[in-house]
């Protein structure tokens, strides 16, 4: 797993994070809303979910995972904090997968970390395409190779220093501080590994597909003993059920949205707009899985883990699981933490599924 992930000392925008994590609060920037959790480790590997706070963004504030309009994603970062009510003003923020480039290579073992840098950007040379002046760039061990015990298994990753600079500015214009810069992809496996106690033999030698349905896109990374060994994204999430609120029902955008999260809808809605959005979500799992199947060595998935919004939808665990014949579950990083009193039990749970990238960057507080 790679655990050190996309970790800039920002202060710098270079070289690799290495200090005990001072408090911080893990932040998911997503096209739809900004999602804030508060961790804290009131014992040795116990934890307690402090607070949690979700504000939604205006439209079209992130394109693409790019901040399109800085001031109001700021705006909403603010109101997010306040409802947060933490006095903790560093932040965990992470990258979209799409705005990194990450690469395992093979290198000699036994280098000092000074050799290995160097050997990391030479290397790094060939799969960037970009001149390394304009990005940032990081590296994790991950251990020895796996066929050859003379060399060692490295994961790089690198991205744009703009993209890192329009993150960064969003914090400070709101009056906090950016201090772990993550990957999207790398905080959600992080906060997947508090979920695969679940499994039996703790998912060891199994292939579980972690599937993130969103708002606009659904992203699937398949894990084996921790490791990401495929991953597919494709164009399907909750703005389409948005959609067709607005067709059968004659609403505007921000009505369907609302009627959408609190119900109050008329009851042919189940059944003709909820039942068959739920049913192409399966379709769409099978066909990713196909993909997987047909594009690597595996033909089987063994359990899968439901993220995202459209994960909170009662009954979305048994469509798809149905539909594919797999054991799938909805993904709940917190179940094993206590929660201090500010929290609803049943909020979190309903919530916990769209909270998984921001669970993993909050984690990033216990880092040794």
């Amino acid at each position: 797993m790679f655990k050190g992930n996309f970790s800039l000392n920002l202060s710098a925008l270079e070289g690799l994070f290495k200090a005990k994590m001072p408090p911080l609060i893990g932040v998911d920037i997503s096209s739809s809303s900004i999602k804030m959790v508060e961790i804290s480790e009131p014992g040795k590997g116990l934890y307690r979910v402090e607070r949690y706070a979700i504000e939604p963004l205006p439209k079209d504030s992130l394109v693409e995972g790019n901040i399109n309009n800085l001031d109001a994603v700021s705006d909403a970062l603010k109101r997010c904090h306040k409802r947060l009510g933490s006095n903790v003003k560093n932040l965990a923020l992470a990258l979209p997968n799409a705005a990194v480039i990450s690469k395992k290579i093979m290198v000699p073992a036994g280098q000092t970390e000074d050799e290995l840098e160097l050997q990391v950007e030479t290397e790094a040379n060939q799969y960037i395409p970009f001149a390394l002046d304009e990005v940032n760039l990081d590296f994790q061990v991950l251990g020895p190779a796996p066929n050859n015990p003379d060399d060692i298994e490295v994961l790089i990753a690198a991205s744009r220093k703009e993209k890192i600079i329009d993150r960064l500015a969003v914090a400070e214009s709101a009056g906090l501080k950016a201090t772990v810069m993550d990957v999207d992809l790398f905080a959600a496996q992080s906060a997947f590994e508090l979920i695969e106690g679940q499994f039996p033999d703790h998912g060891k030698d199994q292939n579980i597909a972690v599937v993130d349905v969103g708002s606009s896109i659904m992203a699937v990374n398949v894990l084996r003993n921790d490791q990401s060994i495929y991953m597919r994204e494709q164009p399907f999430g909750g703005n389409q059920l948005t959609q067709e609120i607005q067709n059968k029902f004659g609403l505007s955008p921000e009505e369907a949205e609302a009627a959408k999260r609190a119900g109050g809808l008329p009851e042919n809605y189940e059944s003709d707009v909820l039942q068959p959005f739920m049913d192409m979500m399966g379709l769409e799992v099978a066909r990713a899985l196909q993909f997987f199947f047909t594009s690597t060595q595996h033909n089987q998935i063994h359990h899968i883990v439901l993220s995202g919004g459209c994960a909170a939808i009662p009954g979305a665990d048994e469509t798809v699981g149905k539909r594919v014949q797999v054991n799938t579950l909805i993904a709940n990083p917190f179940v094993n933490m206590t929660l201090s009193s500010k929290i609803r039990p049943k909020s979190l749970t309903q919530d916990a599924p769209s909270l998984m990238v921001a669970c993993g960057l909050a984690m990033r507080r216990f880092d040794p």
